[in-house]
């Protein structure tokens, strides 16, 4: 993506023939992925629109800045995942698309008078070469119960419920990479490993199963089953998914960019490291 993630919000449970959005950014850009079911996504620049259909969990649609946008067509259980460049901000929102039109305007005679060549920028699918910030002061955890389980904010509205994470504040760390999990088959078991640096924040965003977290010594299983609980887990316990209901997504936000040499996936190699 091109920028860095300063907050995730995913929608859930939207009732049939609701919309979503009906508004336009000033500063954020945003990154939107169909997680489960599918809907609409359609975007007006002021002069022309264009309606794109999410409806894989592997494919996302990037929303540069200054566009107006909807979301609409929701399918049962769809679960829409948003990845947003700014913290909320009322006054980035334009909530009318007369004062949108009249906004567009007045950036454009602001733009044409610093003599600059206003054009629309066409995103195509693209390679970007991110790095990320890792933080040198990294908490370490002694204890399966120092891994905290948070219930998060849930925004109730006729249109759907909406449940949003800040970087730093609902978690204790920077947003470098989100992953999920999805179509895990029956009896089958996720993760199995522990990290070094890397700090994890899990959520079921649909269905339900269990994060079973072991220090070496204790273990402690926790159920999630709602979308607006997360669970917390540090470097230095191990962990692994399991007992997934059918239609379950498993969605982790972590503090560090993929490092294979963060991971520890041999338990008896994590025994010894945990003694160090």
């Amino acid at each position: 993506m091109p920028f860095e993630i300063r907050r995730v919000y995913w929608i859930y449970d939207v009732p049939g023939g609701f919309d979503r959005g009906g508004h336009a950014y000033k500063e954020s850009e945003e990154f939107i992925v169909a997680l489960s079911g599918s809907f609409d996504v359609e975007l007006d620049d002021g002069e022309q629109k264009q309606t794109y259909q999410l409806n894989r969990s592997y494919k996302g649609l990037y929303v540069a800045k200054a566009m107006w946008r909807r979301m609409t067509n929701f399918s049962t259980n769809s679960l829409a995942l948003v990845l947003s460049s700014t913290d909320y901000d009322p006054d980035d929102y334009i909530m009318d698309y007369q004062d949108f039109q009249l906004w567009l305007k007045g950036q454009k005679m602001l733009t044409d008078n610093l003599n600059n060549t206003s054009a629309p920028i066409n995103v195509q699918s693209s390679t970007f070469n991110v790095q990320c910030s890792m933080s040198n002061a990294v908490s370490y955890a002694r204890s399966v119960f120092d891994s905290s389980l948070y219930e998060l904010n849930k925004m109730h509205d006729a249109e759907g419920n909406l449940t949003f994470i800040y970087q730093n504040i609902h978690v204790p760390f920077e947003i470098n990479r989100v992953f999920y999990s999805y179509d895990i088959p029956g009896g089958e078991e996720r993760g199995g490993h522990a990290h070094k640096e890397c700090h994890q924040f899990i959520i079921a965003a649909s269905g339900s199963f269990e994060v079973v977290l072991d220090d070496g010594t204790n273990k402690r299983t926790v159920t999630l089953n709602r979308p607006f609980w997360g669970l917390h887990v540090p470097p230095g316990i191990w962990s692994s998914e399991q007992g997934f209901s059918s239609g379950s997504i498993c969605l982790v936000l972590a503090s560090h960019g993929y490092d294979e040499d963060d991971y520890i996936r041999n338990y008896d190699e994590f025994l010894d490291y945990i003694k160090k």
